[in-house]
């Protein structure tokens, strides 16, 4: 009788799992559909990186604006342009631009476009807390890797219940390492420049130009 009661609270708790990672990845297609309904998106954020056992702990802001697969990201000094075809990397401190072409269909090259989506496959999705922030309604789904040599033991993103941004995600190391991105400001449909993503050597007339390719 007690194997047999075990036997039915397994049967229980996997039907609650299913349903769960199920709720989870509804949550997260929601957020893919918006996010790619979407003109153009602007984003400030704010990212640290602790490391307890180590001593370190970083922060930095920075800021993107998406459209489509072109983007233009300033992070920790550096400006990064991408026209869709090649990729720009400005780097004032060294007077240095390097030159770049991605291939947007290699699964391995990342873009902040991507970081909006990335969740779409190559994890096991649950559902986490619910946690009030400022106000707002934030729903965390837990994100494993499925494979067993990614360097990150999990991924904890924050979903506005409301609106389906993403409001922050907090990335766990096998090593103890933990990052945090935050978002600060997410603004959609701006009306931009034409050039927005257009890279214009002649502002850089004293820089040295790297070409990779």
């Amino acid at each position: 009788m007690k194997k047999y009661f075990q036997i039915i609270a397994l049967l229980l708790f996997s039907i609650s799992t299913q349903a769960q990672d199920k709720k989870a990845k509804d949550l997260l297609n929601q957020v893919t559909s918006i996010v790619r309904s979407y003109d153009n998106i602007v984003i400030d954020f704010k990212y640290t990186l602790n490391n307890t056992k180590e001593n370190i702990n970083q922060n930095s802001k920075g800021n993107v604006t998406m459209k489509g697969n072109q983007y233009v990201l300033n992070f920790m000094g550096v400006t990064k342009i991408f026209d869709g075809k090649k990729s720009y990397t400005i780097v004032p401190e060294d007077e240095e631009v390097t030159i770049s072409t991605v291939n947007e269909n290699d699964d391995s090259a990342i873009t902040p476009s991507k970081m909006l989506t990335f969740f779409n496959s190559g994890y096991k999705c649950s559902m986490d807390i619910l946690q009030d922030v400022k106000g707002r309604k934030i729903q965390y789904v837990k994100l494993v890797p499925n494979n067993a040599k990614d360097p990150r033991k999990e991924i904890l993103l924050g979903i506005d219940v409301q609106t389906k941004h993403i409001y922050n995600l907090i990335e766990t190391g096998k090593k103890g390492t933990k990052t945090t991105l935050t978002v600060n400001s997410f603004k959609t449909n701006q009306p931009l420049s034409k050039n927005q993503f257009t890279f214009v050597a002649s502002k850089y007339p004293n820089y040295y130009i790297n070409k990779l390719d």
